[in-house]
């Protein structure tokens, strides 16, 4: 594989286990793409999956992916903690090896392209492929989610970039596009109240004067009886996981709890975990590679 490219599709499926199957089998086995991960929440009703390959063998298995997405999820009877406004939530393409953010900008337009005319699904773009500024923010996009969506594409404002005018009746709307490497990291908190974690995501998010590349909102999960402040890190090279962890804890002081775990969905970069290593264990003149995988 001279040329690799990721990418993250987000299906409005995480407790039907046959679906979920039925989502991953499109993906193993396939020639010029691997499966690396995939993460499905039961409170969240979302499956996150992980695939990287050769930019055309990636291309012809999303198209697939997304028809098998849009034969299995109605999302009129969905339910979930996770803001959704598509059975294919969200779609995006990161370049990883010898592949340019312009050509992952190409092939996630490409795959807008065919699968709108295939399966008759609108697709907005967004982040680097956004066609407006407006349309950069996922959560912009996403706002409304699929119950509102139907009066929001009224607006001009709001036309999709490809495929019909009008929602998907069971399979609503996609966001899809080119960005860089994103990290899903939640902090768990101990109390039920989901106010404490919404005042908490809001101090941390960009768009309500938090930090620059963080997305972050509340999220009860039922099952443990917590709540849960849920971020994207969009580029952790300039906004750390240490530094938000930090900042959660102490905002969460403020109101006599406690953090009582946090976690990561799906892949992350290595150096976002060294550089949260290098901060707690204070080491002196630590470089990179001296982890022992980076010389193997």
């Amino acid at each position: 594989m001279d040329k690799l490219i990721e990418c993250v599709p987000n299906f409005s499926e995480g407790r039907n286990l046959e679906k979920i199957d039925k989502l991953l089998d499109v993906f193993r086995g396939r020639k010029g793409v691997k499966l690396l991960d995939y993460s499905s929440d039961e409170d969240h009703n979302r499956t996150v999956v992980t695939i990287v390959g050769e930019p055309e063998e990636v291309k012809k298995a999303m198209v697939e992916a997304i028809g098998r997405a849009v034969d299995l999820i109605d999302l009129n009877f969905h339910e979930g903690q996770h803001p959704r406004m598509g059975a294919v939530d969200v779609v995006p393409f990161i370049p990883i090896r010898n592949v340019t953010v312009e050509e992952a900008d190409k092939l996630a337009k490409d795959v807008a392209k065919e699968a709108s005319e295939k399966y008759g699904l609108p697709f907005f773009l967004y982040e680097k492929s956004a066609s407006a500024p407006h349309r950069e923010n996922l959560a912009n996009v996403r706002k409304g989610q699929f119950e509102g969506m139907k009066e929001k594409m009224q607006d001009e404002l709001w036309k999709p970039d490809f495929g019909p005018d009008t929602i998907h009746p069971t399979a609503g709307v996609t966001a899809i596009g080119a960005r860089m490497p994103l990290v899903a990291f939640n902090v768990n908190l101990s109390t039920s109240d989901i106010e404490i974690a919404n005042r908490i995501a809001k101090q941390a998010r960009y768009i309500s004067g938090g930090f620059r590349y963080v997305k972050a909102i509340g999220v009860e999960l039922h099952d443990r009886g917590i709540v849960q402040v849920s971020m994207n890190l969009t580029d952790y090279t300039k906004t750390s996981l240490y530094r938000v962890f930090e900042t959660i804890k102490m905002e969460a002081a403020r109101y006599g709890v406690n953090v009582v775990g946090s976690e990561i969905i799906g892949l992350i970069p290595m150096q976002a975990l060294v550089d949260t290593a290098d901060y707690y264990l204070r080491l002196e003149n630590f470089k990179f590679d001296q982890v022992l995988e980076t010389r193997l």
